[in-house]
């Protein structure tokens, strides 16, 4: 025996550390090797019907594919964002397809559940697999078993293949969109107030919203501003509107925002400096800068190595208005205009505000609603006399008179700018049509 002669205490303890080290280590390259690609077929052209839809629902329906994605930050893998059943899917296959030698390998992925689940049968999930060495696939099918035919399989193609220059500065991210939403006027202003602060890209997920909301996506859409990811997760799962599980027999909470907010992150991982995780109704508002890249200079200068900044959500009730900017021309509108709301409540004693971010997205290896769960790099809390999250929404202190409120015209310094640009996108779609 390895141990065998050993009399002190000492020895005793150096021998246990030494075998449990050597099988760990033998553990670790068994789990490495069982994960390795190995062909399973050769010589044959690559089959399978491209899946094209936004959310893919594997035989079973226990496993949902959104996209896959190239990540060689450790090693070359193929990450598929998905939603699986925490409990029940307990093993899956990634199959590449290699041209032009026809070679078949088949990969045992590793089924990372996201650890904020709330409760929820269902959740967020990074479904790794090592890639071929000698290979570069541009598409993927997935399957429960290491055996089947790959032509029945849906194929996704690999985005993120290729490292592209970044086309814009700022993306921002929201999801989802739901509930036939119809905040139309608050919308164009969000989207407004994202442009004059420097967003070129905005990305929605999807689900619903009302004919007149459409209309305005449209707009946006042809601008060149919206990016429109279709997200009909009711589709495949009872989705709850609630962020937590309700023991209602709901399946995901919060229409799947969490795996969403993944996708977009990596969605645009090569082709944005930065992602803004944020919903519709609120904006980041600078303090002491014009706008957010040179906030974001400035917060990067102090703050090195840091590749997730944080932002503190703050309430400005939309019972409590002003009479300043009542604009008649925007009172046929739906929705709630931001410039008359400039009372935010306080904040409350043993309550923490909620964050939104600003992350560098080729740094996030997944993502929550308020906080990144694995990063390269570090979190920042941004201090709320550089930058505020203005949500504009139901009072959450519905009882507090008005004189208790904190009377906040930060928004005010883009009036000009925010009125002229909001009227530009009225009257080219709601107007318009009202005439």
């Amino acid at each position: 025996m390895l141990c065998a002669g050993k009399k002190s205490y000492f020895a005793a303890a150096v021998c246990v550390i030494t075998v449990t080290s050597m099988l760990t280590v033998s553990y670790l390259r068994l789990q490495r090797l069982s994960h390795q690609p190995k062909v399973i077929q050769e010589g044959r052209r690559c089959r399978g019907k491209i899946a094209n839809s936004s959310i893919t629902a594997l035989k079973g329906n226990k496993t949902f594919i959104i996209s896959p994605y190239f990540d060689d930050r450790e090693s070359k893998v193929t990450r598929l964002i998905g939603i699986v059943h925490h409990e029940d899917v307990k093993q899956l296959y990634c199959w590449f397809c290699c041209q032009p030698n026809g070679k078949i390998y088949v990969s045992k992925a590793k089924i990372d559940v996201h650890s904020d689940r709330f409760g929820f049968p269902y959740g967020a999930a990074d479904i790794v697999c090592l890639e071929p060495e000698n290979c570069d696939p541009n598409h993927v099918s997935i399957h429960q078993s290491p055996h089947g035919n790959i032509d029945q399989l849906p194929r996704f193609e690999i985005k993120n293949r290729k490292a592209e220059t970044f086309s814009v500065d700022f993306t921002v991210c929201i999801s989802a969109m739901f509930g036939n939403y119809n905040n139309v006027l608050q919308f164009i202003q969000s989207m407004e107030m994202y442009k004059i602060l420097g967003v070129q890209k905005v990305v929605i997920y999807k689900n619903n919203c009302s004919h007149l909301m459409e209309k305005v996506l449209k707009f946006y859409i042809e601008e060149g501003t919206v990016e429109i990811i279709p997200w009909p997760i009711n589709s495949h799962l009872k989705v709850s509107s609630k962020w937590h599980f309700m023991q209602d027999g709901t399946h995901i909470g919060y229409y799947g925002q969490i795996t969403a907010l993944n996708d977009c992150i990596y969605r645009n991982m090569e082709r944005s400096k930065f992602v803004v995780l944020n919903d519709a109704d609120e904006i980041i508002l600078p303090l002491k800068h014009p706008d957010w890249k040179t906030m974001m200079n400035s917060l990067q200068e102090q703050n090195p190595g840091t590749s997730v900044f944080l932002f503190e959500n703050h309430i400005f009730p939309e019972t409590v208005s002003t009479r300043m900017f009542n604009i008649s021309s925007w009172n046929t509108v739906p929705g709630v205009n931001i410039l008359q709301h400039v009372y935010r409540e306080p904040d409350r004693k043993d309550v923490i505000n909620p964050r939104k971010m600003i992350v560098d997205p080729r740094k996030v290896i997944q993502t929550s609603v308020h906080s990144v769960l694995r990063a390269y790099g570090n979190s920042a809390n941004v201090p709320m006399d550089v930058a505020l999250i203005y949500h504009c929404r139901k009072a959450l202190q519905r009882d507090l008179p008005r004189e208790s409120l904190i009377r906040d015209t930060t928004l005010w310094r883009y009036n000009s700018s925010l009125i002229m640009n909001v009227n530009k996108v009225l009257s080219q779609t709601i107007l318009q049509a009202q005439k």
